[in-house]
């Protein structure tokens, strides 16, 4: 740029795009700064906003206290909120570091990038709850329900999540190490990468689990049910896989696990599987051989052999045809089984629901609006009657459809007396 300073136009023209060139300079310097930040900065600066820096709850008991719908990033260390109604509250990048929310209904709550260390979920209703890249290391969840929660790269290092229902969940590239899991519900969890070390899972359920590329390494999976899972690529060496089930699973590769399972499919490898080993490239067949031109060399196979050799293998494949046929049946059966017993939950839960919020009208002395309260009801005999005549999976989605409209239901009536405070 030195040979053009001295010209008059030349120099406005740089002039000119000065500032332009400054900005460029100023974005690419910002975004190498980015690029190098360490992995925790960037996680939090992808966080919705800093930690802590909403509300200020520490240590309140909030029990009794009507809480606002957006409370992102507040800070709620230690408070006490067991039995609160937290559904569908935004708790997003909260702290709830050691809170107490046993028996708190978090049903479609957002908890993303909250600070949930050593909080206690005991028994509470955490049924499609949000919480991606969350911290829930030495969190207790026992005995909660987590139908379809949302777990994504979230941390439950140490976490108890003992007879827990995961069904549904997604814990996929979750870090799960240590975690206690014993009796837990994982059916058809999704668990993608996710790193189950040294994790206790004994008699867990990953029945029609994804569990592709997940580390099961030293995990105690003793008695665990694996129907039907998708185990493509998971790790369990060093795990403890004695009297666990492994019916229908795809992809079992048991390699440097130990114990004893049970119900492997054909193609598994199982613990302690050796290779078959390939003859040598210098060695030559008995029947490649040289031999002697005066040996007298068998002839071929009689007519009466190959008839028997063609009839066998006529049979063989009818049997593998009829093979085929029998393991779709019970791979639907089975699927049937799962898909019911989920659907059958859901509807229960949401008749208890129901009860729990005619219950507590009555204990209050307040009546809910009309139209929408009948409407529950209706949808809560709407998903019994098609759970009674559904033949295959896709006929539980009309169960599934009814429960949906009558907890939307339950949402209005619970809204409206919250804000009115019922009628007399």
């Amino acid at each position: 740029m030195r040979r053009f300073t001295p010209l008059p136009v030349a120099a406005l023209s740089v002039s000119r795009s000065l500032p332009r060139l400054l900005s460029l300079a100023l974005l690419a310097s910002v975004s190498l700064a980015f690029l190098t930040l360490p992995a925790t900065a960037v996680h939090a600066a992808s966080a919705p906003c800093k930690p802590g820096s909403g509300v200020k709850l520490r240590g309140k008991d909030l029990t009794s206290a009507a809480l606002p719908y957006t409370m992102r990033c507040a800070d709620l260390t230690g408070a006490k909120l067991d039995g609160v109604d937290l559904t569908a509250k935004d708790l997003t990048g909260a702290i709830l570091r050691k809170a107490s929310l046993k028996e708190a209904d978090l049903g479609q709550a957002r908890l993303d990038y909250a600070d949930l260390r050593g909080a206690d979920f005991s028994e509470a209703d955490l049924g499609q709850m949000q919480a991606k890249q969350a911290n829930l290391r030495g969190a207790i969840l026992a005995d909660a329900d987590a139908v379809q929660a949302e777990f994504p790269h979230s941390d439950l290092t140490g976490a108890v999540l003992t007879r827990a229902v995961l069904t549904q969940a997604n814990l996929t590239d979750a870090k799960l190490v240590d975690a206690d899991l014993k009796d837990a519900t994982l059916g058809q969890v999704k668990g993608r990468t996710a790193d189950f070390t040294r994790a206790k899972l004994s008699e867990a359920k990953f029945g029609q689990a994804h569990l592709e590329h997940a580390v099961l390494r030293d995990a105690d999976l003793s008695e665990a049910e694996f129907t039907q899972a998708d185990l493509d690529g998971a790790d369990f060496h060093g795990a403890n896989v004695d009297k666990a089930s492994f019916i229908q699973a795809d992809d079992v590769d048991l390699t440097g696990a130990t114990g004893t399972p049970t119900n492997l499919p054909d193609d598994a490898v199982a613990p302690g599987a050796v290779a078959e080993e390939e003859p040598a490239d210098d060695a030559t067949p008995a029947w490649g051989r040289d031999v002697p031109q005066n040996t007298v060399r068998p002839k071929g196979p009689s007519p009466a052999l190959l008839l028997v050799i063609v009839s066998g293998l006529g049979l063989s494949l009818t049997l593998i045809l009829w093979g085929v046929a029998h393991r779709r049946k019970e791979r639907f059966v089975a699927e049937m089984a799962v898909a019911r017993h989920a659907a059958e939950e859901d509807v229960t839960r949401f008749g208890e629901e129901i009860d729990a919020l005619d219950f507590e009208m009555k204990i209050n002395q307040v009546s809910g609006p009309t139209h929408e309260w009948r409407a529950a009801l209706d949808a809560y005999e709407a998903a019994k009657q098609a759970l009674h005549v559904a033949q295959t999976p896709y006929d539980l989605q009309a169960a599934a459809v009814a429960v949906g409209r009558g907890r939307q239901a339950l949402h209005v009536v619970r809204s409206r007396l919250s804000a009115t405070g019922g009628t007399h």
